[in-house]
């Protein structure tokens, strides 16, 4: 790992600290650690509040945005809309979210909480959200920032969200970089 002018870590043992990784694989394994965390939580979720992590993120922006589309919410959470199709799916079918034609174009879906769906849109412990919300709270607002600036930059570099320099989402320029 790199040092800062005027940081010297606290000598720990080799065992407390675990191998000696580098900045790369250190940073790998954290984020390893943080995709385990976030797929376990997501499960006992399911079992407590009976919404996976995903899910549950669906319905707290769809209660922030009444009336949104597919895209919009998928340009959000800087996913291929077909990727929601299933969530959204699944969470009507549990009567948690309404859709209705949007009036003014026919092709497209609007969604909305139900009733049933807005009781899911409170802060609630054992989620996702009230444990960032813990781990946001014991940090600096520079902190914070600096951790977004870098995985905000992790995300683009692995495709996760889209550059200016990406050209927009177009399905016919997908199909010829596939074939």
């Amino acid at each position: 790992m790199q040092e800062h002018e005027g940081s010297t870590p606290p000598e720990q043992p080799e065992k407390a600290r675990g191998p000696q990784l580098g900045e790369v694989l250190e940073f790998m394994r954290l984020l390893w650690a943080v995709d385990h965390g976030l797929q376990s939580t997501s499960k006992r979720m399911e079992s407590s509040l009976g919404v996976t992590g995903p899910q549950r993120l669906v319905l707290r922006l769809v209660g922030r945005f009444p009336g949104i589309t597919a895209g919009n919410l998928a340009q959000i959470l800087h996913v291929h809309p077909s990727t929601l199709t299933g969530v959204l799916k699944r969470l009507e079918k549990r009567g948690l979210l309404e859709r209705k034609s949007d009036p003014l174009d026919g092709r497209k879906a609007l969604f909305a909480l139900t009733e049933a769906g807005r009781t899911l849109d409170v802060p609630s412990t054992g989620t996702v959200e009230s444990a960032v919300q813990r781990v946001l709270s014991k940090l600096s607002r520079t902190r914070i920032l600096h951790t977004q600036d870098v995985l905000t930059a992790l995300a683009e570099e692995l495709g996760g969200i889209a550059t200016a320099a990406d050209p927009p989402d177009d399905p016919a320029s997908r199909r010829s970089a596939t074939r």
